[in-house]
């Protein structure tokens, strides 16, 4: 008789449930029925993973709409759980964290940031406490929290959609990461855009953001010189060495001694750089195991080393614009603005630098520089010399003049 009575409760059970479902799913098709198409070609609704597995029991009905729970990536958590830990540990999870620990984010209007229409449109993907999801929505922004549909995009969740390159097009492209541009004008890039439209054929070899960055589905997302191409230990190189101390010190992460700052703290606690020689090189093997799929190791450690190289070219051009700019500000030929706080431009105020010289040196770093040394890796030659090296020399040439002039003008 128990045995027979739990089957019965079972069987209820399960009908109760999959009436919840169909009653969202009938609603749904009225008020929102692209939703419900999304859903029904996923794999979570061939799984019976219905609407409140995600969003909770809570909202059934016009009346209470508010009461609807909004994802989170531990939702997802639930059933992905290593892809969760994968991503924990990788850049892209600190990217709401990074967008917010720069100096004059807070100056941006709203809707560029937590209304993520702006930078936060591609930095939601980071994680967010719960004091921040709670803040976010009572100030209006509360949707954008579940940092994985950024690639799995609602409501089809598709992994063979994140697969694809177009995926990551979104935002890694423009001013200061323009990496799609540049892989898909890259010979890696066109040969997978002529495989998907057919032209070659479907067993072509032909590599795709992920075939590099997520090597067997791994959602870390790491590379050896990190975003801003700066590092721990210096190199042996005094000259490299020495321009990158410029830079760091420009970056606010090194003192006007060479010592620690409470910037790198911040850098050390999001793991946003390569500060050991071992994690460096770890992310560069992963990098050669990539390549040597297609190329022999000899020819892969030679075409990375030769990103290793644009990047000690550009920065001996970006520290000796650094330091023309640190000499104004000594002279006191330009007045250094009072919330900085060592004796060198701020490289992180980006287009908030207050003059127009200290905006040119903004858009070295950060565009041109950044394009040099990505356009290299990225194999792709239009962006690591017209976009990107040769706007450098240019870059430098306006700010020496500049600089030159600023002295006249104090003269008189």
């Amino acid at each position: 008789m128990i045995c027979r009575a739990l089957i019965i409760l079972m069987v209820s059970l399960f009908f109760a449930v999959s009436a919840t479902a169909q009653e969202c799913v009938d609603c749904h098709k009225e008020v929102t029925p692209n939703i419900v198409t999304d859903w029904q070609l996923s794999k979570h609704s061939q799984n019976d993973i219905d609407c409140s597995v995600c969003h909770g029991e809570d909202h059934d009905s016009a009346d209470n709409v508010a009461d609807v729970q909004i994802p989170t990536p531990e939702t997802c958590a639930t059933c992905h759980e290593d892809r969760f830990e994968q991503f924990k540990k990788g850049k892209h999870a600190i990217a709401w964290a990074a967008m917010n620990a720069m100096p004059t984010t807070h100056w941006l209007p709203m809707a560029l940031t937590e209304g993520m229409k702006g930078c936060g449109g591609c930095h939601k993907i980071g994680l967010k406490t719960e004091e921040e999801i709670k803040g976010l929505k009572e100030r209006g922004s509360g949707f954008g929290v579940a940092s994985c549909d950024a690639c799995h995009t609602r409501h089809t969740f598709s992994a063979e959609e994140a697969r694809q390159p177009q995926a990551c097009q979104t935002c890694h492209m423009g001013f200061d990461h323009p990496q799609w541009e540049m892989y898909s004008s890259s010979k890696h890039g066109v040969r997978y855009l002529l495989k998907q439209n057919g032209v070659l054929p479907e067993t072509t070899v032909a590599p795709t953001c992920q075939t590099c960055h997520m090597q067997d589905g791994d959602h870390e997302v790491r590379t050896a010189w990190g975003f801003l191409a700066v590092r721990l230990p210096l190199p042996d190189d005094e000259q490299w060495a020495a321009d990158q101390v410029t830079i760091l010190q420009a970056l606010g992460v090194l003192d006007p001694e060479g010592n620690p700052t409470p910037r790198l703290d911040v850098v050390k606690a999001a793991d946003v750089a390569r500060l050991t020689q071992e994690d460096w090189q770890k992310e560069r093997d992963k990098m050669i195991n990539a390549c040597n799929q297609c190329h022999s190791v000899n020819f892969a450690k030679a075409e990375l080393e030769k990103g290793d190289q644009m990047i000690k070219e550009v920065d001996r051009l970006l520290a000796e614009a650094i330091r023309v700019i640190a000499g104004l500000y000594k002279d006191g030929v330009l007045e250094q603005p009072e919330s900085y706080a060592y004796p060198f431009p701020d490289l992180l105020t980006f287009h908030d630098a207050p003059t127009p010289i200290e905006q040119k040196l903004f858009v070295m770093h950060l565009k041109h520089r950044m394009r040099a040394f990505q356009g290299t890796f990225h194999a792709n030659p239009d962006y690591a010399l017209w976009y990107g090296w040769s706007e450098m020399v240019r870059d430098l040439t306006e700010i020496k003049t500049m600089a030159s002039e600023l002295r006249e003008k104090a003269k008189e």
